[in-house]
């Protein structure tokens, strides 16, 4: 029976506190949780056992006093990763249940699952390409070990060649009897038995053995055989690998170790208390992934040839890594790590030549991204951080020499860019920046702002380890992806986002340049405004340069050419820049960059808007132009208001503010309930806003203080009878970015799609599922609804909303929102209503005195 002191909760419940073994404080505030959210049970739809479980998780993660691990947790409440990882997040019932650090660790968790299951589908078909029968020791022991003590469990790529590495010290201890041919035959002849002469000096040894420890052709033979660059694995071996060999003396054993091993796991997981990677070896359910998960794993159908009839492998996280890497890998074979010919002509070519100064930025750079490198994935992976910064130092040298190329410039123009040190670190940042994503997966990129961790190298980590403000990387982006078409769509996709990233939240950090071109724009020093709105129905153009935006602002008559125009280099008159004449006055400074960042923004914000309205105003399409209009207005002239905030903050206070004003219901629960669902976004920004002084609070708070008090008298206009100009719809051109990979409708039919064809040097072995073409005539595709949404999204030429929520109605209002201000779940609507009850007062005041006066002249007139 409970005592005393939890008489008001559920028996069970103490229950399951006791056997978990948590404090009676953490036992009050998990009940507390559970009486939060108990109210909303019946929708979540799960056992009350398997609430409370999550409550302590949540609870005991944010107080710091983990008395259990995830996996104690798992078979206490009988359920899987999956599903509990996926209870917690449901249980934010009202947005604010589950704290930022509570996600964080959820987001931690997963992913580390994610990569320990990786692992383990790929270990276990091991068993048969290597062995004829099971070893005495299976390799995922030594593996588990490993990856814990170097603490690189949720790096997919390292781990994975800490497996090859681990495959490579079990295969040359085993009895070649035990050995499939080709690893029998793979095993070179230093690793034979040693005679008695060499016995007796290995005796006289040191206990580690030299570099030959390795078996380079064994290690060459798993690589290959599984896509992964043998000088990569090597190197993780002869650092990372060997330093646990050494930690448990088993660098010069010439057999398998037999104990050991599970005691220092043990050992690792208690410390880390998450969940017990072991237990995939005996199929427990708390580590097996849902049948549904399993069903959705993409295989290809078997190729209809004779001549080959080989089964591709499925698609498998691994396996599209290993294929990313190697393409860009491939890509760079013929680049090195030192200028081009090419390349060192441009830059003796310059007055100044720069080869100094790029080589010593490189150096410094170098030392500094492999210490960094090392912090976050481990201390014995600063070697493993060169090899990746040397193959971003290729690719900077190739897209370099590739821009210069492209565009013929100005000799005077080009010869500043090469000498411009922002347009060097930005471009080498960029490099790295799809080196690390090749590596660590195109989806890595910190949305939230406030919650990466030390060892979260996700976008914008680069721009911290360089140096470089976002605002100059945006500048490269769009040069460097033109540069170099062999980009895969993945990584393309990637910089696009992180380009958003930057327009919708990190170039409008405090200590930003964007802040310092808006006020030089706003006195006038400059001679272009951000975007007139008569420019909006134009298409936007994408003949920009490098040198276009590194080396503004620039006299207008200094324009970089484009390729068409572009006089020869060889001529005369590129050898001179254009002058103005000595009689016409300096016109001020032309900000390329600015003009192109708020083109760009302007598109990026409609796009979100067109979206969110879509969802929750398709009743009242007419809000829509009036919506854009205030937001278009407050990024133009309270820009401001957009510093050390997100776009979209102002997106949903604009949309609201206009639905007050034109009586339309909706709630700002009701908003974020749908911004939350839509594609890259973070709860952090509704939750965790700027308002004033350096204090952070929710939106609601935010909208009342701040955006409401800036901009009251322009949303009170809108309810006049004679409202500002709406601003024009800013046309939304297809990316630049994307691919022309979707299917097309054949004009003279109705159901029938073309693809173009893949690039000739994808091997049909080293393309996935997604990539290759498969054709389906007379198969059914499932409701004709979905030819017919196809067939509306081709014929209407707009892919940019192809993607756009398919959420169904409205979502459905949450019960209470309790991140507001003085127990209101709305913003304050007093102020709004009296303001514009007094408005509407003066409006018909005038109207009358008007109306009255103008009756007194047409009487005058008669008289």
């Amino acid at each position: 029976p409970p005592s005393s002191r939890h008489r008001d909760k559920e028996t069970e419940f103490v229950t399951l506190c006791k056997s978990l073994h948590v404090t009676d404080l953490v036992c009050d505030h998990a009940w507390t949780l559970w009486k939060t959210i108990q109210d909303s049970v019946e929708e979540l739809e799960d056992s009350q056992k398997s609430l409370w479980g999550s409550c302590l998780f949540a609870t005991v993660t944010d107080m710091d006093t983990a008395s259990f691990t995830l996996t104690q947790l798992l078979k206490a409440v009988s359920l899987n990763v999956k599903q509990f990882l996926a209870l917690v997040r449901k249980m934010d019932v009202n947005l604010d249940t589950i704290s930022t650090k509570v996600n964080s660790a959820l987001s931690h968790l997963e992913k580390k699952y994610d990569v320990m299951l990786a692992l383990y589908q790929s270990h276990k078909p091991f068993g048969k390409t290597c062995f004829l029968q099971l070893c005495c020791i299976d390799a995922s022991h030594v593996l588990h070990s490993a990856g814990r003590a170097l603490q690189m469990e949720d790096d997919l790529v390292i781990s994975f060649q800490l497996l090859l590495c681990t495959l490579e010290f079990c295969i040359k201890r085993c009895p070649p009897d035990l050995l499939q041919p080709l690893y029998k035959s793979a095993i070179s002849k230093v690793q034979s038995p040693p005679g008695r002469t060499a016995r007796r000096s290995q005796s006289k040894a040191k206990s580690r053995l030299p570099e030959s420890e390795v078996d380079l052709q064994l290690l060459k033979t798993l690589c290959q055989e599984n896509d992964c660059n043998s000088e990569e694995v090597k190197n993780v071996y002869q650092t990372s690998f060997s330093a646990f060999l050494d930690s448990l003396d088993l660098s010069g054993s010439a057999h398998l170790p037999q104990v050991g091993l599970d005691q220092q796991y043990q050992e690792h997981y208690l410390k880390s208390r998450d969940f017990d990677g072991r237990l995939f070896l005996d199929g427990d359910e708390t580590v097996l992934v849902p049948k549904v998960d399993m069903s959705q794993v993409e295989r290809t159908p078997k190729k209809m040839s004779d001549e080959d009839s080989t089964l591709i492998p499925p698609q498998t996280p691994i396996r599209a890594a290993m294929t990313s890497i190697q393409q860009l890998r491939g890509d760079l074979t013929s680049s090195g790590d030192q200028p081009s010919t090419n390349l060192a002509t441009y830059f003796k070519n310059c007055t100044v030549d720069p080869t100094q100064d790029v080589v010593k930025r490189l150096e410094t750079f170098g030392e500094t991204f492999s210490q960094r490198f090392g912090q976050a994935v481990g201390p014995h992976c600063v070697a493993l951080g060169r090899q990746r910064f040397n193959l971003g130092v290729k690719l900077y040298y190739k897209i370099m020499e590739a821009m210069l190329k492209s565009v013929l410039l100005f000799h005077l123009i080009s010869r500043k860019l090469l000498n411009d040190s922002t347009f060097h670190t930005s471009l080498l940042a960029c490099a790295l920046e799809v080196v690390m994503a090749t590596y660590g997966g195109t989806g890595g990129y910190n949305q939230g702002g406030g919650d990466a961790t030390e060892r979260n190298m996700c976008f914008p980590w680069i721009l911290d380890v360089v140096e470089l403000t976002a605002f100059d990387f945006y500048k490269v982006i769009e040069s460097f992806i033109k540069a170099d078409p062999t980009l895969s769509k993945d990584i393309v996709k990637h910089l696009e986002t992180c380009e958003n990233l930057i327009m919708e939240r990190i170039a409008w950090r405090t200590g930003s340049p964007l802040f310092d071109l808006l006020r030089q724009e706003h006195e006038g020093e400059t001679a272009e405004q951000v975007e007139t709105t008569a420019n909006f129905s134009q298409p936007l153009q994408h003949n920009h340069t490098a040198a276009d935006l590194y080396l503004s602002p620039v006299r207008p008559g200094l324009r970089v050419l484009p390729p068409e125009t572009a006089a020869s280099p060889n001529t005369q008159a590129s050898s001179q820049p254009p002058t103005q004449p000595v009689s016409q006055p300096a016109r001020p400074l032309k900000s390329n960059s600015l003009s192109l960042f708020y083109k760009k923004l302007y598109r990026l914000a409609y796009t979100r808007l067109k979206m969110l309205c879509s969802y929750l105003l398709s009743s009242h399409p007419e809000l829509e132009p009036i919506i854009w209009t205030l937001f278009q207005h407050t990024l133009q002239h309270e820009h401001e208001l957009m510093r050390d905030r997100h776009l979209d903050q102002l997106m949903m206070c604009a949309m609201y503010a206009i639905c007050k004003v034109k009586t339309v219901d909706l709630r700002f629960k009701t908003i974020v309930t749908a911004y939350k669902n839509m594609p890259n976004t973070s709860q952090d920004t509704f939750k965790h806003v700027l308002t004033t002084d350096g204090n952070y609070d929710s939106i609601i708070v935010f909208y009342n203080l701040v955006f409401m008090q800036k901009l009251k008298t322009n949303i009170l206009q809108y309810a006049s009878t004679r409202p500002p100009t709406l601003s024009p719809i800013p046309q939304i051109p297809r990316s630049p970015y994307k691919f022309p990979n979707s299917p097309l409708r054949v004009p003279v039919s109705s159901n029938v799609y073309i693809s173009p064809m893949k690039s000739p040097r994808m091997s049909p072995g080293m393309m996935t599922p997604r990539s290759r073409m498969l054709v389906s005539i007379g198969e059914p595709f499932g409701l004709i609804n979905r030819f017919q949404k196809i067939n509306q999204m081709v014929n209407s030429g707009d892919r940019s909303f192809k993607r756009s929520l398919d959420l169904g109605s409205t979502p459905k209002p949450l019960k209470r929102l309790r991140f507001d201000m003085d127990g209101q779940d709305e913003g304050d609507g007093r102020f709004v209503t009296l303001s514009l009850l007094y408005f509407c007062l003066i409006a018909s005041t005038r109207s009358r005195m008007q109306e009255q006066k103008m009756k007194e002249d047409a009487e005058s007139r008669r008289e």
